[in-house]
This record gives C-alpha cells, structure tokens and sequence, in this order.
C-alpha cells in the first residue's frame, strides 16, 4: 500500500512541477523582495525554512483527494480485497501519505539547505525527524476530514480555509514577536500551531539564529510535533477502517 501510494503521487506529473516551479518562485520572487522590503537580517533564511514546511503541508493533504477519487472509480472493493488485513490497509495508506510528500519535498529541501548555508549535523537529523512525522501527521489529518466530509468539492473548500488559517497563523511567514505585535490572539494561536513547530524545528536544525529567532528549548515544539502525529495517525486509521468496514464508502 506504501508503495502504490508513492507511485500514485508520482503519477501526478503537472502538479509536482507546478509545485516545484511554485516554490522557486517563492523564493527568487516572494522571498527576496520581502526580505528587501522588510529589511530585517536573515529574514531571507527564515523565509525559505518556512517555505519548505509550507510545501510539506501542501503536499502531505493532498491523499484526500486521492480517497475521493477512489470512491468515484470503486477502487475501494480492489483494495479491500487484497490480502491484507483493513487495518494494515488503512495504515499503508497513511504512512503512504506522508512518506510520499516528504520524498517529494526533499529535493526542495536540498535547495533551502543550499540557500541558507549552514546546519548543525545533529540538529538537522532532529528536524529531519520532526518534518516526518509532521508530514504523517498532515496525511492523517487529511484522511480524517476527507472520510468524515464525504464530499469532494467541501473538502476541497475545507482544505482552503485550513490552509490560509493554520500556514498563515503560525511562524511559517512571519516571525512569532510580530505576529503577537499585530495581534495578541494570533499570536496565541500562532505559539500552539504544529505548523510553527515544524517550521521552528527545521529553523533550528538548519542553524538559523537572528535577532527575532532563538529556540532555547527545541524539546517543547518537537513534542508537539509527535502530539499531532499521534493524534491524527490515530484518528485517521480508525475513521477511515470504520468508514471502509462492509466494503464501500458510504
């Protein structure tokens, strides 16, 4: 099942380049004229940290619509009649979701490794870690919402909203002292979102220290990182099990 899904993803050529073209992009357009506009030293590295999580989200929701498109075509009897069990099936697809995006991902953050310069070997293996299991943690999220809507079109409307919301309202763009100068509530927000844990981990990871960014304590965002792995693994592989039992979507 881990493999079918990787070759699945794989399959989707447009959108892996346009993706990647869009990341590029980002950091030859986005980046370099905010960081002129901003004027704030090593807001430039700061940005392409974050910009790698921000990829990584993207790509990681993206197995909900490969479970819509499975109910529309009834690949789900195929699927539920290989020889294995529903849980080894429900996990498979799971861990599927996330290993493909962070394959996907990596070349990406060779780039960022290459523009911000420095890493700590060690740090960097921590980081490496974190950015896994966020990125299984997002797959299971993504399979959660998509068995629990059932409908495409909302997800994909969901799926928006959850974007602007949850990558916006963390430290994936902006620094957490500006957030919290702009507006204390999200701020608040901002200090308890797995995308800022991500985020600052492989900040951490890569070395990048400025005036507005020191993690002093890299324990505290990694167990938030394995928190919401844990929690959206679990809630994914039991809805989705329950959702399949009997064979069909409904």
């Amino acid at each position: 099942m881990i493999e079918r899904d990787i070759r699945l993803f794989f399959q989707y050529k447009f959108l892996i380049i346009m993706r990647a073209i869009w990341f590029v992009s980002q950091i030859a357009l986005f980046g370099l004229i905010a960081s002129q506009m901003i004027n704030i030293p090593g807001y430039f590295q700061y940005y392409v940290a974050g910009l790698s999580v921000m990829t990584l989200y993207s790509a990681a929701i993206f197995i909900g619509f490969d479970i819509y498109e499975e109910a529309e075509h009834g690949v789900f009897e195929y699927l539920l009649s290989l020889p294995v069990s529903r849980r080894q099936l429900v996990l498979g697809r799971s861990i599927g979701g996330g290993l493909r995006s962070f394959i996907y991902v990596g070349p990406l953050i060779a780039v960022s490794m290459f523009v911000i310069g420095a890493i700590n070997p060690l740090n960097f293996l921590v980081s490496m870690l974190a950015l896994f299991l966020f990125s299984f943690g997002v797959s299971g999220m993504s399979i959660t919402i998509a068995v629990l809507i059932k409908s495409s079109d909302r997800f994909d409307i969901l799926m928006g909203v959850l974007d602007a919301f949850i990558v916006r309202l963390s430290t994936a763009m902006y620094p957490l002292v500006y957030v919290q100068t702009a507006n204390p509530l999200y701020g608040s927000i901002a200090s308890f979102n797995p995308v800022t844990y991500a985020a600052d981990l492989f900040r951490w990871g890569t070395g990048i220290e400025s005036t507005f960014f020191v993690l002093q304590n890299p324990l505290l965002p990694f167990l938030g990182v394995v928190a919401f792995f844990g929690l959206f693994t679990l809630l994914g592989v039991t809805i989705y099990e329950r959702m399949i039992e009997g064979g069909g979507w409904q």
